[in-house]
């Protein structure tokens, strides 16, 4: 009966220090991975505040160029609108020439 309870001990022993083993790898791999992850987040929020500042330089370049592009539409506008007026003067002009061209020639048509 003594070497039963030797050899089951033995066994025990052995399959503690084993799990002890294990244990001890999971626990190794656990500290591997929560430094991976540790450092994932650092990576993470370099990445963040540097989208951030390409964002803020993107927003900074497009508001500056929709502010020469609305300069420019509005002078554009500007300009038309002063063609417009000095075509609805020419307009009005070349009516009233003909009708002074009509009245001078008796009212006959050309």
């Amino acid at each position: 009966m003594e070497d039963k309870t030797f050899e089951l001990m033995t066994k025990m022993y052995s399959e503690f220090t084993e799990f002890k083993k294990d244990m001890y790898d999971f626990k190794k791999d656990m500290y591997e991975f929560k430094k991976d992850m540790y450092e994932f987040k650092q990576e993470m929020y370099e990445f963040k505040k540097e989208t951030k500042n390409d964002i803020i330089r993107l927003e900074n370049k497009l508001d500056s160029t929709s502010k020469v592009l609305f300069d420019g539409y509005k002078q554009t506008v500007e300009r038309l609108s002063a063609l417009e007026q000095k075509v609805d003067a020419i307009s009005a002009k070349v009516e009233k020439q003909d009708i002074e061209i009509k009245v001078i020639k008796g009212g006959k048509t050309i």
